[in-house]
């Protein structure tokens, strides 16, 4: 079982999540029926520990045959999953279900361009290393993401317009790798 990309400042801290909930949920066809962008965001409403697991595990997570659990062009896994909070960043280890604290940054409003970001509640942060597949990578997690946010009830969205150059500066990125896309998650207004 490949670990992924491990980059820099990796398991400062390490905040193991809870086991994600594989039951329930919305008929497959269902969910994409109805998947769409959403920039609804209340961002009174936290996303909590158990449905953050959940989305990270249908991410970039390990599946019961010990694959991710998107597929992965010849298995490359050259993809990194990370979280960005007001009180640092972290990126999401897959085999063993976990957040590791890369830095104390608030990097949020680089992906700030658009007003409606500064209420969602959760930010994932997308970043390839520079070779095959990696793009692919990105758009099957940020889907099964999107399924699971329809689901669930929650909004989210895809965004490209994020500050590429000091997100990779901030994130400490080597040469070879890039972030990608930000995809904003959080509960509707209600």
């Amino acid at each position: 079982m490949m670990a992924g990309v491990v980059l820099p400042g990796w398991g400062a801290e390490v905040k193991t999540l809870p086991a994600p909930d594989m039951t329930g949920g919305m008929p497959l066809m269902q969910a994409i029926a109805q998947r769409q962008s959403k920039r609804d965001f209340d961002p009174a409403q936290a996303v909590d520990d158990q449905t953050l697991s959940e989305i990270l595990w249908v991410a970039w997570g390990m599946n019961a045959h010990g694959k991710r659990t998107i597929p992965t062009s010849r298995n490359l896994q050259n993809m990194a999953l990370y979280v960005l909070t007001p009180t640092g960043c972290w990126q999401y280890d897959g085999p063993t279900h976990s957040l590791s604290k890369v830095n104390d940054k608030n990097l949020i409003p680089l992906c700030e361009r658009q007003d409606f970001v500064k209420n969602a509640p959760l930010h994932l942060l997308y970043v390839i290393k520079n070779d095959r597949g990696g793009q692919n990578h990105v758009g099957s997690a940020y889907q099964n993401v999107y399924l699971y946010a329809t689901s669930r009830g929650l909004s989210t969205v895809i965004r490209a317009m994020i500050d590429i150059p000091a997100l990779n500066r901030e994130l400490g990125l080597p040469a070879d790798y890039t972030a990608v896309v930000h995809q904003c998650l959080g509960w509707p207004v209600k």
